[in-house]
């Protein structure tokens, strides 16, 4: 088992990663109360919650009050709707301040997780074990919590750190392939904005992590999650260099948008930002075509898409106008002087974006 560990000012949390966790954790002493409320999924829960059940089950320490809420799966339940059917569990069961929320599933069950923990009875804990590679790598670590809106997508939410990411690589063998290279969009990301080395590994490897090979996956989900604590232990409420972290998704966030919530997966979306981001940085100056072909070339051996679906215009630029990082509606953008060196700017000739966006 390998491990990391993220600091914030709230507290520091381990990132702990290896196989056949889920079943021979020992949780105890991330669970301070006897309450524990695991959230799930309707595709996560045959799967694995029993382990989880069983394994918590096991842990004599203290008698455990465990209940379970099952939600249904995909982008566009991630909403207020959903966030209501996890305090009408916690309020029927008469949850208090000392309960554990335990999130189970990939990114939409961990940002709904920890939004609930973070805003019933004004915060309680949570552990994230999240089952999806883009999960493990990106949205379990670093508390940003939250929910859609049917304008933008993650305009609600909060900070709010776990108590420990539990990342069971075992899960993957249940994922699909299409889910599978989503996350490896965001894995693809961290290479592109700081680590040539880390670009140059996964050009080597590709096609075995692709083959769902466990032992180089979890070097890449160590990786990532390195790159990520460190910039979370920098900047932990994104007001600066976090913000790197958003390479791609600004473009990616009117696809998922526009499209609708779960049409398009958010790596697959992402995958599609990135490229159009190299786009306007080589429109810039800053890259070259066959730093964008590079990249094309890896995505799609990724089997991500390169090109996203056509959008008017004005519907795409009004889109971006609702990302979170826009400073008094004037769109600020993720970009790349070189692969490897990112940097967020405003500073860019608006006719080069309409070109990308056309």
């Amino acid at each position: 088992m390998e491990q990391l560990l993220v600091k914030t000012r709230s507290h520091d949390y381990p990132i702990l990663i290896g196989e056949n966790l889920l079943a021979n954790f020992d949780f105890s002493p991330f669970i301070k109360g006897k309450q524990i409320l695991i959230v799930t999924n309707e595709t996560i829960a045959p799967l694995y919650l029993q382990t989880l059940i069983d394994g918590l089950a096991k842990e004599k320490t203290t008698e455990k009050i465990i209940v379970t809420c099952i939600l249904p799966d995909g982008e566009q339940f991630k909403n207020q709707d959903s966030i209501n059917q996890i305090y009408d569990v916690l309020m029927q069961n008469h949850f208090n301040r000392d309960c554990t929320l335990i999130a189970l599933g990939g990114g939409v069950i961990g940002d709904m997780v920890g939004f609930a923990a973070a805003s019933f009875m004004r915060g309680v804990a949570f552990i994230q074990i999240p089952t999806t590679l883009l999960s493990q790598v990106d949205s379990s670590v670093g508390g940003k919590t939250g929910i859609n809106h049917k304008l933008g997508k993650n305009m609600i939410g909060a900070f709010w750190q776990p108590k420990l990411v539990l990342v069971d690589m075992t899960t993957l063998t249940t994922l699909p392939q299409r889910e599978l290279s989503a996350g490896l969009a965001e894995v693809i990301k961290y290479a592109l904005i700081g680590d040539l080395t880390f670009l140059a590994w996964l050009e080597n490897h590709m096609e075995a992590l692709v083959a769902l090979d466990l032992s180089l996956l979890a070097k890449a989900v160590f990786v990532a999650c390195e790159h990520k604590a460190n910039i979370v232990a920098e900047d932990e409420f994104e007001s600066g260099k976090r913000a790197l972290l958003n390479f791609g998704h600004t473009f990616g966030h009117v696809i998922e948008t526009y499209e609708g919530y779960g049409n398009w997966l958010h790596g697959e979306a992402v995958a599609v930002g990135m490229i159009q981001a190299m786009q306007l940085s080589q429109k810039m100056g800053y890259l070259t075509p066959d730093d964008v072909w590079r990249v094309q070339v890896l995505l799609t051996r990724a089997k991500l898409p390169i090109a996203g679906p056509k959008i008017a215009l004005d519907i795409a630029l009004d889109l971006m106008r609702h990302d979170k990082k826009a400073k008094s509606g004037q769109i600020r953008l993720i970009l790349l002087k070189k692969p490897g060196e990112a940097f967020i700017t405003a500073d860019y000739d608006a006719q080069y974006l309409c070109d990308v966006l056309s």
